[in-house]
């Protein structure tokens, strides 16, 4: 059975979409969501971060959390988590200063992985709206190499480190500067994709050089980006023009695009709400192939078909939502 674990702004639902239902987790009401993680071999543990109030962590599959690390995790935005491909009890935190932490047990006990803010690109990290600081936007660890992880700063840089945070990599000058999400594959080693408020971009070597294929993509602002589980050449992005018309609803204007060979493909008029009152959706790859999943304010929707057609997922979403920003969405079997 698959389960869909969806944050909105201040909203987090799961979702059983064959059965079209959904449970909501009201010990997260109100708070400012950021990001969602669980792994398929621990369903029931679910990790989400917020802006004002920390990690959270649920061990009932999300009908109930409970604060984790707040002794060891010094920030209170946690903007990022990721849960290790390799091992659930590796639990990956990013936060707002940008810092990195890592737990080894669950999410019992935390260590903070030093040396990023050391890098010598970090005199020119700032998030314009809050230009004074920045913070760890996404980290996308490698299904291949357990202590090799993509670490993006927004915005900045797209870091890595090869020895689990020991040590940090700068950005190389071909990556992308303002990094949002990233994807990797278990059957495709060295790869990365990468969505970016200045581009797209993919390795194919583990992030040492990138390129960024964008022929069809008429806007560049990326978001979200997803892979497909069976087939690592088709890929899925959102993207807008620009910051405004991704985030905010009442000038919003954003599309999924869909590329399987060379060039990108606008998915318009296929049962997706996309264009104008939009903002941008955050994506994610199902169990099977062709199975994708789409989350914005006009809800969340599902393709079996690798995006010919969506249908929409039936989750009663407070009239608020449709002004907010898709926050996370993880998907496990």
């Amino acid at each position: 059975m698959t389960t869909v674990y969806a944050a909105m702004g201040d909203r987090f639902v799961v979702v059983d979409p064959d059965a079209e239902t959904a449970t909501a987790a009201a010990s997260l009401d109100g708070r400012s969501l950021e990001c969602v993680a669980v792994h398929p071999e621990a369903p029931d543990r679910v990790f989400v971060g917020t802006f004002e109030s920390g990690l959270w962590r649920s061990t009932d599959g999300g009908e109930s959390f409970e604060r984790v690390g707040a002794e060891a995790i010094e920030q209170e935005a946690v903007m990022a988590v990721a849960v290790s491909p390799n091992d659930p009890d590796v639990i990956w935190v990013g936060t707002e200063p940008s810092r990195v932490y890592r737990s080894v047990d669950g999410s019992d006990t935390w260590s903070h992985r030093d040396g990023l803010t050391d890098l010598p690109s970090s005199d020119d990290w700032a998030f314009p709206p809050r230009p004074h600081t920045h913070h760890v936007r996404w980290i996308e660890p490698d299904p291949a190499d357990p202590d090799h992880l993509y670490v993006a700063v927004e915005a900045g840089a797209l870091v890595t480190t090869h020895d689990a945070g020991a040590t940090w990599a700068d950005r190389v000058p071909d990556s992308r500067r303002d990094t949002h999400s990233m994807a990797t594959h278990p059957g495709a080693p060295g790869r990365a994709w990468c969505a970016a408020g200045d581009g797209y971009a993919e390795t194919s070597n583990g992030g040492e050089t990138w390129t960024h294929p964008q022929s069809g993509l008429d806007r560049t602002y990326c978001w979200s980006v997803a892979v497909d589980t069976a087939d690592p050449e088709t890929v899925f992005v959102s993207a807008a023009r620009g910051a405004f018309e991704a985030h905010t609803a009442e000038r919003a204007e954003t599309y999924v695009y869909r590329r399987a060979d060379d060039d990108w493909e606008r998915l318009d008029g296929r049962g997706l709400p996309l264009g104008e009152g939009v903002t941008r959706p955050v994506l994610a790859a199902g169990d099977t192939g062709g199975e994708f999943f789409a989350l914005s304010n006009r809800g969340l929707y599902r393709t079996a078909d690798g995006g010919d057609s969506w249908d929409e997922i039936d989750v009663d979403w407070p009239e608020r939502t449709r002004r907010q920003t898709a926050r996370g969405l993880a998907v496990v079997p």
